[in-house]
């Protein structure tokens, strides 16, 4: 089977609610990704085979396939295809794993894989509720067979959420003080510029303004819980936030025909899925199921990113894996830096690449919770530390 290289990655710093790139129509916040990415590697545009773009509540200026419409504002070649990926939370990771496969099979040189979320303009889970005009209250209840397996039980983030603290013995503090670390360490990578080379800056924005300065334990335990009785608060889950990000992947061909310089190979892909009602679970098994499929261990990766829906999720997925923390999260995640929904996996894939370079590292791991149960997981390995 043919390799997957990530030849570079780039993306936009991260807008918070309200903030910089609020006014910024989605096809233009994804076109800014593109141009650098191609400004970067130096690629003929026209060589690539398709663009592949997460997103998720594709309706009003998201709609109509964003990921050709990104392309295009960029003003690149019209002949270059493009699709969207709405795989929840972890859209663009798999539009990373479907650019990477195309390659592996033999049936594509070059690809562009990414994704783009502007949840300032829509709103999340808007698709969700975009059917209630037309009678349907959302996409689960009008099932008859839904109803048969799942029944009247509510299906939400925040639900999950909670029972995950609940089930995992995991109490407010607990999540208050990783969420505050994860500002932190956010906070403390963006002072420093470790994100700067990463990031192509988008008018006056140059770095993440999402995390919150300020915050403290003090603050986070006057906050109400956002369900009446629990212990998740907003505090301790994920921003609201704008971002694009874009990576190119190539095959060992491409690479040589382009004269390009990989930065990393992808090791394996997998995704795997548990009860779509506690929904947020998944990580634990489809970590468990690549590594094993891997044949690499624990011990083996030098750096895991593991989305920040919620405190509870990450902390929860550390208990059950045994995961060292210091290698976790180093440089914070949504929590502090903000949750574009289907920008993320790229975005979390762009920074872990450049950390892993950063340190010397040689194999990093991505995954993140997923709505339906479901959990993408990326290993990658560094090329530019094993070179060395």
């Amino acid at each position: 089977m043919t390799a997957a290289y990530i030849v570079d990655a780039v993306r936009t710093p991260i807008g918070r609610k309200k903030g910089s790139l609020a006014s910024m129509h989605p096809a233009d916040l994804g076109g800014h990704s593109l141009s650098a990415l191609v400004g970067r590697t130096g690629i003929d545009p026209g060589a690539v085979e398709d663009v592949i773009f997460g997103c998720v509540d594709t309706i009003g200026p998201q709609a109509g396939d964003i990921a050709r419409t990104c392309w295009l504002v960029a003003g690149l070649p019209e002949h270059v295809p493009g699709t969207t990926v709405d795989r929840q939370c972890g859209s663009s990771q798999q539009a990373l794993h479907f650019a990477a496969q195309a390659v592996m099979s033999g049936t594509q040189d070059l690809v562009v894989a990414g994704g783009v979320q502007q949840m300032n303009a829509i709103p999340i889970s808007q698709a969700m509720i975009a059917g209630q005009a037309l009678g349907f209250s959302d996409p689960f209840r009008g099932s008859p067979g839904w109803l048969a397996r799942y029944g009247e039980q509510e299906v939400s983030q925040f639900r999950s959420a909670e029972m995950i603290a609940e089930k995992w013995a995991i109490s407010r503090e607990d999540m208050e003080i990783f969420a505050l670390g994860s500002n932190e360490k956010a906070i403390a990578a963006i002072d420093t510029g470790r994100f700067d080379a990463e990031i192509a800056p988008v008018g006056e924005l140059r770095r993440d303004e999402t995390p919150r300065r300020g915050t403290s334990l003090e603050k986070m335990a006057t906050l109400e819980p956002l369900m009446i009785g629990g212990r998740v608060t907003a505090a301790v889950a994920s921003q609201i936030a704008d971002c694009s990000a874009s990576l190119l992947v190539a095959s060992e061909r491409a690479v040589q025909q382009h004269g390009l310089t990989p930065r990393a190979r992808v090791v394996h892909l997998g995704v795997l899925a548990a009860d779509p009602v506690w929904m947020l679970t998944a990580p634990i098994p489809a970590t468990k199921h690549v590594l094993q499929r891997s044949g690499l261990r624990l011990q083996d990766i030098d750096l895991f990113e593991i989305n920040e829906a919620f405190a509870s999720v990450v902390l929860a997925w550390q208990k059950e894996l045994d995961v060292d923390p210091s290698k976790v999260n180093v440089n914070g995640g949504a929590i502090a830096l903000g949750h574009p929904l289907g920008a993320t996996g790229a975005r979390l894939m762009t920074s872990m690449m450049a950390e892993l370079e950063r340190r010397g590292g040689r194999y990093g791991l991505l995954t993140m919770c997923e709505g339906g149960g479901q959990a993408n997981v990326t290993i990658i390995e560094n090329l530019r530390a094993v070179s060395r």
